[in-house]
């Protein structure tokens, strides 16, 4: 057996730590974006290399061993060291070129952040882009993304956020939908029309509610929670649904309903790691970002902090 003190290749942890979060080789390698059989391998090794089972395997997935469990924290640990490691290393480079990661949601990337990042491939065009659409929460302090567009205040310790506007909301409806049904007089009059909302997310459903209208899930006739689906799902005349008043106003095939209702703008935030806001690149990046998103909101209504 090899001496485990001799264990030096991260990557084996690394492994580690994803199967036994994740309780499979499948997930493990979408977490670590790597092949289902090179996890197997990486997990084999470790084993070997301890002279012990990590792993009891079954039909479900792989369930830790007491030893695993016991390695489980101190590998956790490791992985907190090395990202930490990685970000004193990333904020130390001044040079304004290499790659920066940028998350949103799904709908954010596609119909608010292309024309921005196009902009800044014109002014920067040594930094390269990767822009990761998706309605989870990215760790920044894990670097899956360097900055994140969020639609809500930014809560974890270590993270520097700039609320850099509100979006302005509506209600909208097809067309076509609305030639078959008629057109709405008054707020209440939607109640009885065919309503698109969100599927878990209780989002829209609070904010009705909030608002005077007394409705529930079961009132919405179609529902989804991807945002991008979505408003295809409201273009399409599924019902009367919710967009952002920029959006839906440069779409010809939908029309929104003015029904003197008031709807709470949605806020937009940037949010980095601390350790990286004095990168150049990542730094000339949040201030295009900035000013992109500030052109397309209302004016922010609390004070910037980054």
């Amino acid at each position: 057996m090899d001496d485990p003190r001799q264990i030096t290749d991260w990557t084996l942890i690394q492994s580690f730590l994803a199967v036994a979060e994740t309780g499979s080789l499948s997930a493990a390698a979408r977490r670590l974006d790597r092949s289902q059989p090179t996890l197997g391998r990486h997990v084999t090794a470790l084993e070997r290399s301890l002279g012990t089972e990590l792993f009891e395997r079954h039909a479900r997935g792989l369930k830790l061993t007491a030893t695993g469990l016991g390695m489980l924290p101190l590998a956790r640990q490791m992985h907190e060291t090395m990202q930490a490691i990685g970000l004193t290393a990333a904020g130390q480079s001044q040079q304004m070129r290499g790659t920066v990661r940028v998350t949103a949601s799904v709908f954010a990337s596609h119909h608010l952040l292309p024309p921005i990042l196009a902009r800044l491939r014109s002014l920067e065009p040594e930094i390269q882009l990767d822009l990761i659409p998706s309605d989870t929460t990215e760790n920044l302090l894990f670097r899956q993304a360097d900055i994140a567009v969020r639609m809500y205040r930014p809560a974890q310790l270590d993270i520097v956020a700039r609320h850099v506007g509100d979006l302005e909301l509506g209600i909208f409806a097809a067309r076509r939908y609305l030639d078959r049904v008629g057109r709405p007089r008054q707020a209440s009059d939607i109640l009885d029309l065919d309503l698109v909302g969100y599927d878990s997310n209780e989002l829209i459903v609070r904010t009705m509610q909030h608002m005077g209208w007394p409705v529930s899930r079961g009132n919405f006739a179609v529902r989804c929670d991807n945002q991008a689906a979505y408003w295809e799902l409201v273009r399409a005349g599924c019902g009367i649904g919710f967009s952002q008043v920029a959006v839906g106003r440069a779409d010809p095939l939908v029309e929104e309903l003015d029904l003197a209702v008031t709807i709470p703008p949605l806020p937009v935030w940037l949010a980095a790691h601390q350790s990286l806001r004095h990168t150049p690149r990542l730094r000339r990046v949040w201030d295009v970002l900035a000013d992109g998103l500030a052109r397309q909101c209302a004016p922010a209504r609390t004070e910037a902090t980054y």
